[in-house]
């Protein structure tokens, strides 16, 4: 993990910049030099929140485009449930 500072200026200069280097790690946004902002990317956030990715999210990812998702059928749904 590689941790960056920019300016409030630098950020707005350069925020594609930021942008990347959020990837590698949290970005400290100062200013009037201390820290105000934190840029992360949503991996790390989420990671900090303790959150996992829906099943939607995960499906959607590039790499699990080339999963087939065949949900069984279920055949007869009142052996499944019991409604008493």
């Amino acid at each position: 993990m590689e941790i960056s500072t920019f300016t409030a200026r630098e950020f707005n200069q350069d925020t594609s910049k930021a942008k990347k280097a959020s990837l590698k790690g949290p970005v400290f946004i100062t200013d009037r030099g201390k820290p105000a902002h934190v840029l992360l990317s949503i991996e790390q956030y989420q990671k900090i929140l303790g959150l996992a990715p829906s099943i939607v999210d995960l499906l959607a990812r590039a790499e699990t485009a080339d999963i087939d998702l065949v949900p069984q059928r279920i055949e007869n749904m009142s052996d499944i449930t019991d409604l008493k």
